[in-house]
């Protein structure tokens, strides 16, 4: 490998770490220099996620072998020593979370990043656990990286203080630990019974326990799966995730758009390496976990993922709320699609995996515009179930008070984009359109691929029910998230009673428009980009890649 890339896949950890370090050593009043810190590591982590994802491709064919690139820390071997791997999926998860974390960054600056202390420390510890957990090759450090986001994202579901983040926040906070402990009892099951937790070994090493053992190692491996699923806000362990969405401040509701997807990402890579019968060619006379009740059983839980979403779209009366309900439906649509098990669906799947984030990333960071839109001093504006999105009373912790030198007034004042109400309303339609997967653009293109491989797989006799039940489910979602949407764009955009036209600062209206105009590039370059996903799904489908350059080039330093 060039000694230019050698350690460029431990980048998008260390930077975060260390700007988080020196965030903590600069006062509150140095903002300048907090924000430079912070834009430089955000910037810097979405080149290096580029610059990763591009050496996974064929455009680079002598810097990975087979597109997998392996950090071994401190030039240890696998399994033995710990890991870092990345591969076309890693590659493109590490540059959504930059894309999503850049928007988010520049949308807090127009306000909330000012209304409490330590929100770019918070944020850049949260984009190390994402990062690190994307790139881990091994399940102790996988819960290692989630504990550090999940405490960073308690800090910042916090940040703002009012009372009902505080009381939101300790369901959050509780639900989570919960998870986090079954997370360690199945981490700490797997490695007493099969000696590892290298995920490229841990294959082989399960497929040659004795019977006795394997029922164990069932056990312990759905341990883990609640685990994930907990993280991926799948039902029924999902009531926690709308009203926590809806609680936090705009931008961080926005990074909180792709901390689900962290436990889909594990499911997905865990399932691709010990539930494919590929990974076990080399061991003869073997089966693994099951394969049909691990990927059933995801099935069935999408499915009902999905019906506890489209209940709760049509019943949420705030906006803020029935984009987290749209959260909930985008995961059990890709917990169902891993659960039905069928290769052509996987492509279309990761489609619609990241035109969904982006798109309910844009959507969180426009409800705040709204919310202060339309609302008056003493309340909201009656039907439409807004907050105040700026604490200005109520529950205070640890004596931190919004500062005097940024008063609520001065936080809408800057250079107004001309038209904002025509912005805001555009902004909406675009949002609903890809959130319900509505023509013409990207979450259509995603859906109607989903469907209609679906629809083809239905034909035949193996996956008759499943693949209608699929397809009646998904449209069933997408109906009932089109009346919600539009019942409350209604009110919202309709009705003159409490409404006041804002002034909006581009630093909050412009990373929504670039998340809005990124998805209309994937609809514009849907070809090109159905192929990245499909080469992606391919590499997933064939693991023994994975785990024969993992434990063949752990010691590539």
């Amino acid at each position: 490998m060039s000694p230019g890339f050698a350690h460029l896949p431990v980048v998008p950890i260390v930077v975060p770490l260390l700007a988080a370090a020196v965030l903590l050593f600069l006062a509150e009043r140095a903002r300048a220099l907090r924000v430079a810190v912070a834009s430089l590591s955000i910037v810097a982590q979405l080149v290096t996620a580029a610059v990763l994802l591009a050496l996974t491709t064929e455009a680079f064919p002598d810097i990975w072998s087979q597109g997998v690139g392996v950090y071994a820390i401190g030039g240890w071997r696998a399994p033995f020593g710990i890991v870092l791997v990345i591969d076309r999926l890693t590659g493109l998860m590490l540059l959504l979370t930059a894309v999503v974390a850049l928007a988010a960054f520049l949308n807090s600056l127009a306000y909330w990043d000012r209304v409490g202390p330590h929100f770019h420390a918070l944020l850049q510890l949260l984009l190390m656990g994402v990062n690190g957990a994307f790139l881990t090759g091994d399940l102790f450090n996988l819960f290692v990286f989630i504990e550090v986001l999940l405490a960073a994202s308690y800090g910042l579901l916090l940040h703002g203080s009012n009372t009902q983040r505080v009381r939101i926040g300790l369901h959050y906070i509780v639900v989570n630990l919960a998870g986090s402990l079954l997370l360690l009892v199945g981490v700490s099951m797997i490695y007493g019974i099969t000696g590892t937790l290298n995920m490229a070994d841990l294959p082989a090493r399960a497929a040659a326990l004795p019977a006795g053992d394997r029922t164990l190692f069932d056990a312990a491996a759905a341990i883990l799966g609640v685990a994930f699923l907990v993280k991926a806000g799948a039902w029924p362990l999902n009531f926690w995730l709308p009203g926590t969405y809806a609680a936090a401040s705009a931008p961080v509701a926005a990074v909180f758009a792709i901390l689900t997807k962290v436990g889909v990402y594990a499911l997905l890579r865990l399932g691709s390496l010990v539930g494919s019968a590929d990974a076990l060619a080399h061991v003869e006379g073997t089966a693994l976990l099951r394969p049909e009740l691990f990927r059933g059983g995801l099935y069935y839980i999408g499915i009902a993922t999905m019906g506890f979403g489209i209940f709760g779209t049509l019943a949420a009366q705030q906006l803020s709320r029935l984009v987290g309900y749209s959260v909930i439906v985008s995961s059990g649509l890709l917990l169902t699609v891993m659960g039905l098990d069928h290769a052509p669906l996987l492509a279309p799947a990761l489609f619609y995996l990241v035109g969904s984030v982006l798109a309910t990333s844009a959507f969180f960071m426009l409800t705040g515009m709204t919310g202060r839109a339309w609302r008056t001093p003493s309340r909201p504006l009656a039907g439409t179930g807004e907050p105040a999105p700026l604490p200005t009373a109520g529950y205070v912790p640890f004596g931190v008070r919004q500062s005097p030198a940024v008063p609520e007034e001065d936080a809408v004042v800057g250079v107004a984009i001309p038209a904002a109400m025509a912005f805001m309303g555009l902004m909406f339609a675009f949002c609903v359109l890809l959130v319900t997967g509505s023509p013409p653009l990207s979450g259509f293109i995603a859906k109607f691929a989903i469907l209609s491989v679906a629809i083809h797989a239905a034909q035949s006799a193996p996956w008759a029910a499943a693949g209608w039940l699929l397809v009646a489910v998904t449209l069933a979602a997408g109906l009932a998230s089109l009346i919600a949407f539009t019942r409350i764009g209604m009110r919202l955009f309709w009705s003159a009673t409490g409404r006041n036209t804002p002034r909006l600062r581009l630093l909050e209206a412009g990373p929504v428009a670039v998340l809005v105009l990124l998805c209309i590039g994937m609809t514009i370059a849907a070809g090109p980009v159905m192929a990245f996903f499909d080469a992606t799904a391919q590499s997933l489908r064939a693991p023994r890649i994975y785990i024969d350059t993992v434990l063949a080039e752990g010691a590539t330093r």
